[in-house]
């Protein structure tokens, strides 16, 4: 399912941590923002890494999970458009 993933991490090294972690599940479209294509359990699988990355005393991350009507109602204005592409293939 279509999820975005936006994330506000105050440590630099654990930012950088973050962002290459997302970097594996989706394509980043914005700083701290990420576009995502992931089932059930990635998202859990994801959510389990990034738990583990963060302080969960300072850090933030969000992942909002869009059906396909709400994906096709996303409103981009300037550059960029809504990641349709799979970010991996299993072959």
């Amino acid at each position: 399912m279509f999820t975005i993933i936006s994330y506000d991490v105050v440590e630099d090294k654990r930012r950088t941590k973050v962002a290459k972690l997302l970097e594996g599940y989706g394509k980043r479209v914005q700083y701290s923002v990420f576009e995502c294509d992931l089932s059930q359990q990635e998202l859990l699988t994801v959510g389990r890494e990034l738990r583990g990355l963060i302080d969960l005393n300072t850090d933030s991350v969000r992942c909002y999970r869009l059906d396909e009507a709400a994906v096709r109602r996303i409103a981009i204005y300037g550059i960029g458009k809504v990641t349709t592409q799979p970010t991996h293939y299993i072959v």
